[in-house]
């Protein structure tokens, strides 16, 4: 009884430092679950704060090489403006230059032509002198005085024939000049004109292409910013994933930790019955054997009073065999109610067993059910969070591309809207410098009729060959080749 005793308060024991240590377990599982969702959140956080850093850096250097493409743009333009200025300035020079230089050569020209005039007007005075005085010196009736007004009169009717030749020459060159330099002065206005639209055109062209390539940098930098939105998400949602699996390979292990531990346990506990079940089969042995040494008392009490009894009724002569009658129904008794006890203890022994046999099946049977439901239940939890972060995962990339489209729709409107813009203004200054030049050329053709010229005259082809356009001038119109005396007096003045 006393190591029957011993045996089960060392089984409590057990069995309490087992629970003793699954709850340690248990303990240490919580915090170390605990521990690794703090590690998780921080390698997170960590991760987060470097791609909010990396993404204000990124933008930063966007923002620098915009400024400094548009910093650029605007000293290109200013260059372009110096440059523009300077060739206008070039081309007001050489204006300046060559219509002096024409003025110059048509003056020389005519100076030219007058030399030739008055040489030839000379040679024809002396031969047409020489002439008359040949005809009049025939002519022998006339007197020489009459002879001598005659030719007098000749010479100034020839003088003065002479000038009104060279009146109409010099009034004829002067119309000649002034017409010339009014046509130059056009023609220069207009070349300038089309300098100062050719000029235009290559500022407006320099701002499409600037404005061009400032769209081409904003969708680069659009599509280096969406690249790099994609891969800070990828990473983050990848440590997700990584840190999902890692805890769920943790909460696996000790699942499996778990149950290897609860069968042992069971199984410790099952060898542990086993040890302990003779102790306690022989306890109940012994308290069967007691019970049955009492029975035997009562019985042996019972035949005494029995036995009594019937030796009063019993005559003298037949007590013996009464009596040995008597022992032998005793002992028969004893020895049935003997067996009847060892079959009894023999019963219990193999019922005991058996019941100790199905009990612990049956609870195997329900511990690893318990156990494989757990398993279940964890599994099941585990694809929920895994389903659910996968989800978020797909929500959250949905998410970012929806961003990404607004934004690059958002950048394609605002370019539309400044391409058109610039449309706009370009079709306004180039219709407000058609309007300019076509005023500057009306108030000078006005100008020119007011001052006496024809516009078919001034819009004419010029007869000389410009400075800086076509070489040296060429002759002049007005040529005196054809002032001989056949056309320098009125007919019939001799």
């Amino acid at each position: 009884m006393k190591l029957y005793c011993l045996n089960f308060a060392q089984f409590e024991v057990e069995a309490d430092w087992a629970l003793n240590t699954s709850l340690e377990e248990m303990h240490e599982q919580m915090s170390g679950y605990k521990r690794m969702r703090r590690e998780h959140q921080a390698t997170l956080l960590k991760l987060e704060e470097k791609c909010k850093v990396e993404m204000e850096t990124h933008k930063s250097a966007l923002d620098k090489e915009y400024d400094n493409l548009l910093h650029n743009f605007t000293r290109e333009l200013e260059r372009l403006e110096v440059r523009h200025q300077q060739d206008l300035e070039r081309r007001s020079k050489q204006t300046t230059t060559a219509e002096k230089k024409l003025h110059k050569e048509i003056t020389l020209k005519q100076e030219g032509d007058r030399k030739v005039h008055d040489l030839n007007r000379k040679k024809e005075y002396k031969a047409n002198k020489e002439r008359w005085k040949r005809e009049l010196s025939m002519d022998e009736s006339t007197p020489k005085r009459q002879r001598d007004l005659t030719l007098q009169s000749q010479k100034d009717n020839l003088k003065q024939h002479e000038a009104e030749v060279e009146q109409r020459l010099l009034q004829a060159q002067k119309q000649y000049i002034d017409l010339e330099m009014r046509k130059f002065k056009r023609r220069r206005m207009v070349m300038l004109h089309s300098l100062e639209d050719q000029l235009l055109c290559d500022e407006l062209s320099k701002k499409q292409q600037q404005l061009e390539q400032a769209h081409g940098m904003l969708l680069k930098h659009h599509e280096k910013t969406q690249e790099l939105e994609y891969r800070q998400q990828k990473s983050v949602h990848q440590l997700r994933e990584e840190q999902i699996n890692k805890q769920h390979d943790t909460e696996l292990h000790n699942q499996k930790d778990y149950m290897d531990r609860i069968k042992k346990e069971l199984v410790r506990k099952h060898a542990l019955e086993l040890r302990q079940q003779p102790k306690s089969l022989k306890q109940k042995e012994l308290q069967i054997r007691k019970q049955f040494r009492e029975t035997c008392k009562t019985q042996t009490k019972q035949y005494k009073r029995y036995k009594a009894q019937v030796l009063q009724t019993t005559p003298k002569e037949q007590q013996k065999e009464v009596i040995k009658q008597l022992k032998e129904e005793k002992h028969r008794k004893l020895t049935l109610l003997g067996e009847q006890y060892e079959q009894s203890i023999a019963d219990m022994f193999q019922s005991q067993s058996y019941k100790l046999d199905e009990s612990q099946v049956i609870e195997c049977q329900r511990t690893n059910e318990q156990l494989e439901y757990e398993l279940d239940m964890l599994t099941a939890y585990q694809n929920k969070n895994k389903k659910q972060a996968q989800e978020q995962r797909d929500r959250e990339r949905r998410e970012l591309e929806n961003r990404v489209s607004v934004r690059r729709g958002l950048l394609e409107n605002k370019m539309v809207a400044e391409l058109q813009q610039f449309n706009l203004e370009r079709a306004e200054r180039l219709r407000t410098k058609h309007e300019k030049h076509a005023k500057e050329l009306e108030a000078f053709d006005n100008e020119s009729i007011a001052l006496g010229f024809s516009t078919l005259s001034i819009n004419e082809v010029s007869r000389e060959t410009y400075p800086d356009e076509e070489g040296s001038l060429s002759g002049s119109m007005i040529s005196l080749a054809h002032s001989n005396s056949s056309t320098s007096f009125p007919a019939g003045s001799l």
